[in-house]
């Protein structure tokens, strides 16, 4: 397979995190940092391009799901960090290559198990924001491959899923990694069989030339190597996808409708969310940071913020949002009804 010339962005280590205030580099520092960051009212600084709304616009990473179980990418127990020769499959090569997908849906199928286990942790819980959303979509691979769900019978069977800890994993043979897929050193990939888009599968798409597309099923009911269109993407944006322009505009529409933005558990290695943060800085929005380890251009967002600032300002912190935001939140209570 040939490899991509795009760069994954920030595989090596951040600078470390600039503190904002000096106070905020305890536990209890931090969290009186945040807890004055989030119930200040509204700068009076705010660019007349920004928001009135006094509310806070949470930008949120794989961080926040590390205490769930799930790997993040830069953590200190990362994919990027312990596993230096990882690549993620790219857009182009899942869109125009069979063979990659057959090994992306097998080692998401394998993966599953761990993701469906996973439960929202205590920084879930306080954000409370955040949705639900459920598929089953393991149950479908299985009746197309049952060779493989014999395999993952087997790999349940050894307790090679039941560690949540990287090292452990790999001690079995196995390597997680952020997206959840489950990666087997020698694996049959290519054997692996992948539903059809079934919306393409009921109504073919017209293609480019004006033509409609073929999509057709094998004898076991997977999409065919034959067909002309109807592959079935899951919905993310890959490496090197572009973002949806409706989703762009409404991310940025979150940011100019608030008054300040807190990120948590992101390094913002990735553009589309580094830049975001950016738009609410150039708005004169503050900048709350809560993650573990440093963050891309971190200093673009702090700069005289720290001058006679306690959190109301701007706010960085380096601790374990699941240990944190709790009790920000018992904080935030307590403040709300002694005011």
């Amino acid at each position: 397979m040939q490899k991509p010339f795009m760069r994954i962005p920030y595989t090596g280590p951040l600078p470390p995190p600039i503190i904002v205030p000096r106070n905020a580099n305890t536990t209890t520092g931090a969290i009186s940092a945040l807890t004055k960051f989030l119930f200040a009212p509204s700068t009076p600084r705010l660019s007349p391009a920004a928001g009135t709304h006094a509310h806070t616009v949470l930008l949120t990473g794989a961080g926040v799901s590390v205490a769930s179980g799930l790997a993040d990418y830069r953590g200190t127990a990362g994919t990027y960090t312990l596993n230096k020769t990882y690549r993620p499959i790219y857009y182009n090569e899942f869109i125009s290559n069979h063979e990659a997908r057959k090994r992306y849906w097998a080692r998401s199928f394998l993966g599953w198990t761990n993701l469906h286990k996973a439960r929202p942790n205590n920084a879930h819980l306080a954000i409370r924001e955040l949705g639900k959303q459920g598929l089953d979509f393991q149950q479908s691979l299985s009746k197309l491959n049952p060779q493989w769900a014999t395999f993952l019978a087997e790999i349940l069977e050894t307790g090679a899923l039941d560690s949540e800890h990287p090292d452990e994993r790999r001690k079995r043979g196995l390597k997680t990694n952020p997206d959840g897929d489950v990666d087997v050193p020698g694996a049959p990939y290519t054997t692996f069989k992948y539903p059809a888009c079934p919306a393409c599968l009921a109504s073919p798409p017209i293609l480019s030339d004006g033509s409609r597309s073929i999509v057709e099923l094998d004898a076991n009911g997977a999409w065919s190597p034959r067909s002309t269109a109807g592959v079935l993407k899951p919905a993310v944006v890959m490496f090197g996808e572009s973002i949806a322009a409706e989703i762009k505009t409404a991310a940025e529409e979150a940011v100019d409708n608030a008054s300040k933005i807190l990120v948590i558990g992101s390094s913002l290695a990735t553009y589309s969310a580094w830049r975001l943060v950016k738009r609410a800085k150039e708005r004169s929005m503050p900048v709350g940071v809560l993650n573990l380890g440093g963050v891309r251009g971190e200093e673009t967002f702090y700069g005289e913020s720290n001058i006679g600032n306690d959190g109301s300002l701007g706010v960085r912190c380096s601790e374990s949002a699941d240990k944190i935001l709790p009790l920000v939140v018992r904080n935030l209570e307590l403040t709300a009804t002694t005011d």
